[in-house]
């Protein structure tokens, strides 16, 4: 199996979400959405073929009908279909994760007319990270494939990764250059982390590149240790490999909002995969 999360510039319009969780048939595991972000993420996990079928539905559906040139939300974003990343799950080869990332870019730039960058491993040039697209792109950084952008789609992200963890705890008493530090604190080759002002609140987001090396514990503890207001509350965005709870301690799964039901394994309705 295969997992494929895409992040697409709606947060807000439930109807339009429920549509786009049609679009994404059977393959839909997850949906987590967010107004103030102004994003959601739609988690699809399938065999291959009957993946980037739905894969292609929900972006095509996405790009009809989502406005980026409306868009106003706190989540940095390059297009209406923002990110699109392919996840090789269990034995699965990670090459076979790129090629569907290449042949998804090939499938959006020519059927739908919109530019694409690709990240994660090339067989043309050296990997491409999303920070560094999401930097480069457009000044010193051209489209993988498409046209010129237009002001309602943007540029699509298509790429092939491991799986990460999204997850982003929410604080109480702090500025947002004190919680910009504290991202700075946490930030590594493992974890990437921006600070945001969210709703009156203030939130670290997390991407868990590597959960089970620096999993959310590790990160909660950095920041507890270092702040000086308090950790209100966590997020998981999307699934956790079940790999990562046999990581962490139950008693603090409530805490770092995790959840047995919420895992990859779970809603794929298979059995866990090796860490």
């Amino acid at each position: 199996m295969f997992e494929c999360v895409v992040n697409v510039s709606e947060g807000r319009d439930l109807a339009l979400l429920d549509e786009l969780s049609i679009a994404s048939g059977s393959s839909l595991r997850d949906r987590h959405a967010d107004a103030d972000h102004h994003r959601s993420v739609f988690t699809l996990i399938n065999e291959r073929d009957a993946l980037v079928d739905d894969v292609h539905h929900l972006v095509a559906a996405a790009l009809e009908r989502i406005d980026l040139s409306a868009h106003h939300g706190v989540h940095p974003r390059l297009g209406s279909v923002d990110v699109v990343p392919y996840v090789a799950l269990g034995d699965e080869d990670p090459g076979e994760a790129c090629r569907l990332r290449d042949a998804t870019a090939h499938w959006i730039a020519t059927t739908t007319a919109t530019p694409v960058f690709r990240y994660g491993p090339r067989p043309d040039g050296p990997a491409l990270s999303l920070p560094a697209i999401r930097h480069r792109a457009f000044t010193s950084l051209d489209p993988d494939e498409g046209p010129a952008p237009d002001p309602r789609r943007g540029a699509v992200v298509v790429g092939c990764r491991a799986v990460l963890v999204a997850w982003n705890l929410w604080l109480e008493g702090v500025t947002i250059d004190e919680a910009r530090e504290l991202a700075d604190l946490v930030r590594s080759s493992a974890v990437r982390a921006l600070a945001f002002p969210v709703a009156g609140a203030i939130q670290v987001s997390c991407n868990l590149l590597d959960p089970l090396r620096e999993p959310p514990s590790v990160v909660y503890d950095l920041v507890a240790a270092a702040t000086t207001g308090c950790i209100a509350r966590t997020e998981l965005v999307g699934l956790a490999p079940a790999a990562l709870l046999a990581r962490e301690d139950p008693g603090r799964w409530g805490e770092l909002d995790l959840d047995a039901a919420r895992t990859i394994e779970a809603r794929a309705g298979v059995a866990a995969y090796p860490a």
